[in-house]
């Protein structure tokens, strides 16, 4: 199956608001995408009035794996220690909707023409959503690198926008794949040693209490987001069996049941439109919202954690000093390490504070917005529940 995205379709997609203060100097935008199999590949287009690129428009062609590589030379690039760097776009799964596909073709002899012909529509609907979704969540990322005032400026970051041939990124093998999972164990076991730590400034504790409590939260908001979701697309799917039901009958039926039939049968298939569509609304203006929101406190953990190192750094290098001065050997060497992992600590607490004060606010505004958005159309669909039932019941007291 393959997609592509449209004007029509862009605004459409936006779903995930992280409060983006744009530069009209650095404009980015993923204005096309075309899906083959599990690749996607997005062209990546940039307007800027920077001198340090080359030209004021252009557009390149990217992958998944092309932000995989970039997000992680971010997040290895030792400058960048004390900033919370945008998470990572997950990568492009098309296996549900693909699954789901299969299993209406086997199942097609046991549906009538209209209700496997909607239920198509409807999956058609899903795969392109699922798209749609890939192709924003890449599009944020790229956007919070360039709404930032450092990360904008990253050589790396200029090259994955403005090189126009192939990054040839290669997958991890298994080798690599194995050290990341190393690392990661190494750096969970590490963070069970840090948690140890007394904290010296009252900020980063009240931050680190709040984000495990919040990340909790959110985590079990977005399961439950996902339930209700579900629950409204399942109610959808009903009303085609329900629709279809009515039809069959009222095709068999010559008597004055006919009519009661069929506008019945039409009242669920309007019904369906419109459960169809809450279900979409409340997965593009919460469910997606909770699932950026999940990643982006694991990145503002990330940088907690750090700095927690960087603090454990300078009070070992206070022990070493402690130690040459004891011994009275290597004491300058012992100087000059714990003055740079003091300067190292200093400079991550003071440009931490900045971003995790940052990630409040613009966290605050994306659900304060993402929110009232979605009660409006909730009250908006509720309406047209209610309009169509009323319709219905005042088309059958006049049959």
């Amino acid at each position: 199956m393959t997609s592509t995205i449209d004007e029509s379709n862009k605004e459409k997609m936006r779903s995930v608001s992280v409060d983006l203060n744009h530069d009209a100097s650095l404009l980015i935008d993923i204005p096309d995408a075309l899906c083959e199999r599990d690749k996607v590949k997005f062209t990546v287009h940039t307007k800027t009035t920077l001198s340090s690129f080359q030209k004021p428009d252009f557009s390149v062609p990217r992958q998944h794996e092309d932000f995989i590589w970039l997000h992680d030379t971010l997040v290895e690039t030792e400058d960048y220690a004390g900033l919370i760097i945008p998470p990572v776009p997950p990568k492009p799964d098309f296996e549900s909707p693909r699954e789901k596909m299969h299993k209406l073709g086997e199942g097609e002899a046991t549906m009538t023409k209209e209700e496997y012909t909607k239920m198509k529509q409807e999956l058609e609907a899903e795969y392109l959503a699922v798209f749609k979704k890939t192709v924003q969540v890449h599009e944020v990322f790229l956007q919070r690198l360039s709404s930032h005032p450092i990360l904008c400026k990253d050589r790396n970051f200029q090259i994955f926008l403005e090189y126009d041939q192939d990054l040839t990124v290669r997958r991890k093998n298994a080798k690599e794949m194995f050290g990341g999972f190393f690392k990661n164990m190494v750096k969970s076991a590490d963070e069970v040693l840090i948690s140890g730590i007394k904290e010296v400034d009252d900020f980063f504790e009240q931050e680190k209490t709040f984000l495990l409590d919040y990340y909790s939260k959110i985590k079990d908001s977005t399961a439950k987001a996902e339930k209700m979701t579900r629950s409204h697309k399942n109610i959808a799917d009903d009303y085609i069996h329900i629709s279809a039901t009515l039809n069959s009958l009222s095709a068999d039926d010559s008597t004055a049941n006919k009519k009661h039939l069929e506008k019945m049968a039409d009242l669920f298939e309007k019904l369906r439109k419109v459960e169809g569509r809450v279900a979409s609304d409340q997965e593009l203006k919460l469910t997606e919202l909770l699932r950026y929101y999940m990643r982006d406190i694991q990145a503002a953990k990330d940088l907690l954690y750090r700095r927690a190192r960087a603090l454990v750094d300078y009070e070992n290098s206070n022990k070493a000093l402690d130690k040459a001065r004891l011994k009275s050997k290597d004491i300058p060497q012992a100087e000059e390490h714990q003055k740079q992992c003091l300067q190292k600590f200093d400079k991550l607490s003071e440009s931490g504070k900045k971003e995790l004060t940052s990630f409040k606010g613009r966290r605050v505004v994306a659900f304060r917005k993402n929110l009232i958005e979605m009660a409006e159309l909730e009250i908006k669909h509720a309406k047209n529940n209610v309009t169509l039932l009323q319709g219905c019941i005042d088309l059958l007291k006049s049959i």
